[in-house]
């Protein structure tokens, strides 16, 4: 199992939530831009690997128990996203790295391949 802080440090994230507990572990990584996949199939307490960057992404996250959001391609969501990140204490990093090579580096690093 990672930490958040080593999936941030796999793909050369930058925390834009910088007040947020890096130490908790995630067991699993989920990556999907269609939020009802996120619902209909991410296992609870999974980090979502999205390029969505929307308010919607951050209610879905609430309903599915996301334990973090990384943004890929470089994206940084605006201050609303991010207000609303916070008021919930749900993590964002944002990496430049594409979402294949972001889900590539992840599942490297899990012993089941992040499944």
């Amino acid at each position: 199992m990672l930490t958040l802080r080593e999936i941030k440090n796999l793909l050369s994230g930058e925390l834009l939530t910088p007040e947020m507990n890096l130490e908790m572990e995630c067991p699993r990584v989920f990556a999907s831009d269609l939020m009802s996949d996120v619902l209909a199939f991410m296992d609870p307490g999974s980090i979502l690997v999205t390029g969505l960057v929307n308010t919607h992404v951050i209610r879905t996250a609430r309903l599915a128990d996301v334990t973090a959001i990384v943004f890929v391609q470089g994206k940084r969501p605006d201050a609303m996203v991010m207000n609303e990140a916070k008021l919930h204490n749900l993590p964002i990093i944002s990496t430049s790295c594409s979402m294949f090579e972001a889900c590539s580096r992840i599942s490297r690093s899990f012993p089941d391949g992040g499944r």
